[in-house]
């Protein structure tokens, strides 16, 4: 069986890397030059500084993927788990670690806000675990869940639990149940913009975020580019071929079903299946031909997830206590969301800064280092000057905390239309559709589609974006088309060949 994989996202690469150890037929295209999509490294002076996602949890996703192929994770990616999982910082004198050792957190929590704060953190980590033991099962590990299928498979007697996740509800409001500092709501409400959402609009339920950081955080080797190329690198040693630098232009389908990959050049790859590995709304807006267009749904614009201003750096960094990840909150987190909900770049943005040659135990002593600095904007273009204007605000918001960083090269700055020319399809918007309402992340769509053939995986499908979850929906789209091709030929063995009158035959 041929398999074409369009993509070589972390979605595609799980994909091809499960179908090529089941002995299928892999090409893989990508119009990038080396795998990861997302999960990319550029160059600014004499480094390489990862330019994407940068934490790495749910370790068990890998695990799980590896060891279906007959490899172990840890043989092929280098991971130090942190023990410091982040900082986080207000202004001069205002900052919170959060460790891995829960009861150290609890400590430094009572220092920071009080023995009230510290109980209302062990009462929001536990209902955190909750809402993730509830959800592993029926939704993250599912092909694709409905509001009532996953009743269904909760059950008379999970019913409460289901109702206790607080799907009704947004993650801010839930938060003021478990804090009255507004430092600490800020805090764990940024676990909304992981999945590329405002903490006003996103359901509660994406407090798991918090459960899923505390069962661990791993530093890896390399960076989660390097994560990306052990994988493709697996896949290829189980027969996956690659083919970068190659566009597709358009998913060929005849008589209803797939038949193949058009190329920018007018090659057909041919194909008896092919997994998309792009934007679900570039492929519903036409991105891959007419005819591939109906197997996803539109999404509005008004419905698509964060963009960002992110910039990378070579700098000397000083005044600042840096950890690995440090987040500098900005004064008010309401008006900022405010702001980017209305398209419109925040005037004091919350700043991410991954300080890439750091860790628990190493800070680089007087000498420049690798910096990823991201603030969260509208997935819509915008002018130089508003770009000028937005890397001015980040700076002055890092002033704030004391952060000093002298430049040793010259910067490399990606805006939400950078993003957008980089993947295409995507409008710029980093996670597809925004996880906003309880409905949210029902309407992404699973790995099926109605075009028998065409397949789904990425992070804008079930179960939804970051780089675990990515990785889940491409071993979802491999094994849904594995199941398929064995029930076509259970099918096909079922029958036996009669002798008819006249000489025909029939099945």
């Amino acid at each position: 069986m041929e398999v074409v994989v369009i993509g070589a996202g972390i979605g595609g690469l799980a994909a091809a890397l499960r179908l090529a150890h089941a002995g299928l037929d892999v090409t893989v295209l990508e119009r990038a030059h080396r795998p990861g999509g997302k999960m990319r490294s550029v160059a600014v002076g004499g480094s390489a500084v990862e330019a994407g996602p940068t934490v790495f949890t749910m370790r068990w996703v890998f695990e799980e993927l590896f060891a279906e192929c007959g490899a172990d994770l840890a043989a092929h990616v280098d991971l130090a788990p942190a023990g410091l999982l982040a900082r986080h910082a207000w202004g001069p004198g205002e900052s919170l670690d959060l460790l891995a050792d829960p009861e150290a957190t609890e400590a430094a929590i009572a220092a920071f806000a009080g023995p009230g704060e510290r109980d209302g953190y062990r009462r929001f980590r536990a209902r955190a675990a909750a809402v993730y033991e509830t959800l592993e099962g029926p939704f993250i590990r599912d092909e694709r869940p409905s509001p009532i299928g996953l009743t269904r498979r909760a059950g008379l007697s999970g019913l409460g639990d289901l109702w206790r996740i607080q799907p009704f509800t947004t993650l801010w409001s839930a938060l003021g149940t478990y804090f009255a500092d507004p430092r600490l709501r800020q805090l764990f409400g940024r676990y909304a913009t992981y999945c590329g959402s405002s903490p006003f609009a996103a359901p509660a339920t994406l407090m798991l975020v918090a459960h899923v950081e505390s069962r661990g955080v791993w530093h890896v080797g390399g960076g989660l580019s390097r994560l990306a190329g052990a994988v493709a690198e697996l896949a290829a040693a189980r027969g996956a071929r690659f083919r970068y630098g190659t566009p597709a232009r358009g998913i060929a389908v005849a008589r209803g079903r797939v038949v193949g990959v058009d190329l920018a050049d007018g090659e057909r790859v041919p194909a008896d299946a092919v997994i998309c590995n792009a934007d679900v709304a570039g492929l519903a807006d036409g991105l891959l031909g007419r005819e591939a267009a109906r197997a996803a749904e539109t999404v509005p614009a008004a419905e698509r997830s964060l963009s960002a201003v992110t910039l990378c750096l070579e700098a000397r960094a000083s005044g600042f206590p840096l950890a690995r990840h440090t987040v500098f909150f900005s004064a008010d987190y309401a008006a900022e969301f405010a702001q980017i909900g209305r398209g419109a770049l925040p005037e004091d943005p919350t700043i991410y800064v991954c300080a890439q040659d750091r860790t628990d135990t190493r800070v680089p002593a007087d000498r420049s280092e690798r910096l990823l600095c991201l603030a969260n904007a509208p997935a819509r273009p915008f002018s130089p000057s508003e770009i000028e204007t937005c890397v001015t605000t980040m700076r002055r918001r890092l002033r704030a905390s004391g952060l000093s960083l002298s430049e040793t090269a010259e910067p490399v700055t990606t805006t939400p239309t950078g993003f957008a020319e980089l993947f295409p399809g995507s409008a710029g918007a980093l996670y597809g559709r925004a996880s906003h309402g309880w409905t949210a992340s029902f309407k992404r769509p699973g790995a099926r589609t109605r075009i028998p053939g065409l397949y789904l995986a990425g992070g804008s499908v079930h179960p939804g974006p970051g780089v675990p979850m990515a990785a889940q929906s491409g071993r979802i789209a491999a094994d849904s088309l594995l199941r398929d091709r064995n029930a076509a030929r259970a099918s096909t063995r079922g029958w036996s060949a009669t002798a008819m009158c006249g000489g025909t035959s029939t099945p």
